[in-house]
């Protein structure tokens, strides 16, 4: 099959695709295997090079990406087991201060969700924002709304977050990872400004169950909170599991740019990779899990890292299968010759895929993983070819995959129930909110792009 009934079988797999995982409540990995090898076997891919065609899609996705996620999610164990992720919400609480708590707690929800998952983010950060609240008199509403806009933020645009980690291999600029933390910082303002002032004007329409009194929970104090960890780590061990990595990989690029050569410069580049970088600032949160004296739960610790990017790793190797089925039919030939009218819609074609696929099955990282898939065959045809260019495709899907969060995302439920909201309530907060923040950083990305 080629042309325009490919495109058309195409379309009619992803809506299967999605009604298979909204709907029928299939297994996100089921259901993209399933349609990939319909999509193969609809496609006209030889009998048998079908089965090699899925295999390298799958392989290839855990080659490339496999250690790079889990070393990424054990780190943000480890900064949520110990306290170091409360250490650092109050070095922002200390940055900004007081008198901007609504500011406060978003920035700080943006800065914790970079190795933590934004639902876990939500969970560890909620006590401190009640107690912000409670210390502050300002609206529980809109610091709810900063705090979850903060967490989806960095979540969907920053490595080492599985889904953009995953979407910069895919789409090939995964040797570039300090490139794509520089753009996923830089696509971060608009929508952190936009939710910012979305979350103060919601505020004022809604009262939760904690500013009604209708809970009866007595709001623990900010130093009871610290408390209960016991000693928190000292500022640098919180830092240094995420920021070494960053700076090895800023070394690495440093060094090849200026074309040093030598055994130093050789040292660089073999530490300033994904893989090796992310496994400095492994060993770094051992270490700090060891110093803070739970050392005994390191193997436990490690076990539960692995449940819970075993899923993520299988949807993401699936979101290759698809890729690779679509690479090896005759689509991007098709497209390639109608690439004028693909080119017409730039920037806004991976985020709208992305932001229907986050809509209708509820998973943002589903939602960056598939969509990076989809498009990494397609990106010479949209024009994207500089490491740069591709790097704001990867902002684009993650723009798309926080747009938008309603009763089918986990993290909606987190928000709502956290913020001791009514589903409705959740709808014209946490839904609008990630609306205005989706379209914020798209404006944002798109601007970049005639910009760069």
């Amino acid at each position: 099959m080629t042309g325009l009934p490919l495109i058309i079988a195409f379309i009619v797999a992803i809506v299967l695709m999605i009604l298979l995982i909204s709907k029928l409540k299939v297994h996100p990995f089921l259901a993209i295997m399933g349609v990939s090898l319909l999509l193969a076997l609809i496609a006209g891919i030889p009998l048998k090079e079908i089965p090699g065609t899925i295999g390298a899609g799958f392989s290839g996705t855990f080659t490339s990406i496999g250690i790079v996620i889990i070393l990424g999610a054990f780190i943000g164990t480890v900064l949520e087991k110990t306290g170091a992720a409360l250490k650092l919400a109050d070095m922002v609480i200390k940055l900004v201060g007081e008198k901007n708590p609504q500011l406060a707690i978003e920035l700080m929800g943006w800065v914790v969700s970079i190795p933590v998952f934004c639902d876990s983010g939500f969970v560890i950060l909620n006590p401190i924002r009640k107690a912000l609240v409670k210390r502050t008199g300002v609206s529980s509403v809109a610091m709810t709304v900063c705090l979850s806009c903060g967490l989806y933020v960095s979540h969907v645009f920053i490595p080492p977050t599985p889904g953009p980690i995953a979407a910069a291999q895919t789409l090939g600029v995964g040797e570039s990872l300090l490139l794509v933390i520089g753009i996923g910082v830089l696509c971060s303002i608009f929508p952190l400004i936009a939710g910012f002032f979305y979350a103060k004007f919601i505020g004022k329409k809604i009262k939760s169950a904690d500013e009604t009194g209708d809970n009866g929970e007595v709001v623990k104090s900010y130093e009871e909170l610290k408390a209960e960890f016991g000693k928190l780590p000292g500022g640098c061990n919180a830092l240094a599991p995420l920021l070494v990595p960053i700076l090895l990989m800023a070394l690495s690029s440093i060094s090849s740019m200026a074309g040093w050569t030598g055994a130093i410069a050789d040292l660089l580049a073999f530490l300033g990779t994904p893989i090796m970088a992310l496994a400095v600032g492994t060993v770094l949160a051992i270490i700090q899990l060891f110093s803070a004296g739970k050392g005994k739960d390191f193997y436990n610790l490690t076990n539960d890292t692995l449940k819970t990017v075993g899923p993520i790793l299988f949807v993401t190797a699936a979101g290759g299968v698809l890729g690779k089925v679509i690479s090896s039919s005759d689509m991007v030939n098709f497209i390639k010759e109608n690439a004028t009218t693909f080119q017409t819609i730039g920037i806004f074609f991976p985020f709208l895929l992305s932001a229907i696929l986050k809509s209708a099955q509820g998973s943002s990282t589903v939602a960056i993983t598939t969509t990076a898939g989809i498009v990494a065959p397609l990106l010479p045809v949209l024009g994207f070819a500089t490491p740069l260019e591709i790097s704001l495709v990867v902002m684009a899907i993650g723009a798309g995959a926080m747009t938008v969060s309603h009763a089918n995302d986990s993290y909606f439920w987190v928000v709502t129930n956290f913020g001791e909201m009514q589903p409705e309530e959740g709808y014209k907060t946490q839904t609008a909110m990630t609306l205005v923040i989706g379209i914020a950083a798209i404006i944002e990305i798109f601007i970049l792009s005639l910009i760069f």
